[in-house]
């Protein structure tokens, strides 16, 4: 086994406040897994930590691309290997700490995405797209790759192009290239400790709270600032939770407190995407978040983790 904690959960569950303990407790470094976090100058919205929050422990991961940058689980790998792997042959362990489940659970298991050369395919189907709309090319796809065409609705359509871009490069559909990826053993051995609340409820307002707190630190001056940079709102990473639903506010065509509580709402909806897809992986270790004794039970569990090492 390796010297690695993940600590997962969903959004406001404090992921990032374990994994500094956890981190000072075992001589360890904290590596970000969170899609929204890679992003520089994208702080508030995203409840990236503050140097006081990372409390002298090194964070990797944070700052990492431009917004107007596209960014894949791909990358993600490619670079979170990279800091783990350095963190181990320094001696340390590696605390990975996010809520990014695709991210997270690609680098354990040491998975590979499809090739993307630069061809040229791409651009040819995007412009496809754009003639013909979703239905027609997503009706494409389930001519040559029907399981996946199943996963995805017409208006997914960076995920059909991606579909029809991997077999149009490999002739292999991405269903059989992922079901060959998923029969590779796992990477790395973790331990995993799941964070979430008994009473849901708890979650909802903490969830609430983090938002009106990202309004009353600037986050719409964020979002000003991003567009000033002429960071066009329909990247990835303007499309984000947390800065999208303010853009009819800025233009006044929604008040500040609907922007508000659309932005809970979906915080909320993703949160219940983020259990759900922790919930289904093996060997999670779920703790109650909001125990008195929730970093004692942590440690605890990975102290027995460690020693059968």
């Amino acid at each position: 086994m390796d010297r690695i904690i993940c600590v997962v959960g969903p959004t406001a569950s404090g992921k990032t406040k374990l994994a500094v303990q956890l981190a000072k407790l075992y001589g360890g470094e904290v590596v970000s897994c969170d899609s929204m976090q890679i992003y520089k100058h994208m702080d508030i919205g995203t409840a990236k930590p503050t140097k006081e929050e990372m409390e002298g422990v090194h964070h990797h991961l944070l700052d990492m691309v431009e917004p107007g940058e596209d960014f894949s689980a791909g990358k993600y790998v490619q670079l979170a290997d990279s800091c783990v792997q350095d963190i181990l042959s320094r001696g340390k362990t590696a605390v990975i700490a996010g809520g990014t489940g695709l991210y997270v659970d690609s680098l354990i298991a040491g998975r590979t995405f499809a090739p993307v050369p630069q061809t040229g395919k791409r651009e040819a189907l995007e412009a496809q797209l754009r003639e013909n709309g979703g239905e027609a090319m997503l009706a494409r796809l389930r001519s040559i790759d029907p399981e996946a065409a199943a996963r995805l609705h017409p208006a997914d359509e960076k995920r059909i192009v991606r579909a029809l871009e991997v077999y149009a490069e490999t002739g292999r559909t991405i269903t059989q290239h992922n079901l060959d990826t998923q029969q590779i053993p796992p990477r790395y051995r973790p331990v995993w400790i799941g964070l979430d609340y008994l009473d849901r409820a708890v979650l909802y307002r903490r969830i609430a709270l983090r938002v009106d707190l990202m309004l009353q630190a600037g986050l719409l001056d964020e979002i000003r600032a991003l567009l000033a940079r002429g960071v066009s709102p329909r990247t990835t990473a303007m499309q984000a939770i947390g800065y999208k639903e303010f853009f009819d506010a800025l233009e006044g065509r929604s008040t500040l407190s609907a922007a508000a509580d659309l932005c809970k709402q979906r915080s909320r909806n993703y949160a219940k995407r983020q259990l759900t897809w922790f919930r289904h992986m093996d060997g999670v270790v779920w703790l109650d978040a909001g125990a008195p004794e929730v970093q004692q039970c942590a440690c605890r569990t990975v102290q027995e983790f460690l020693s059968k090492g």
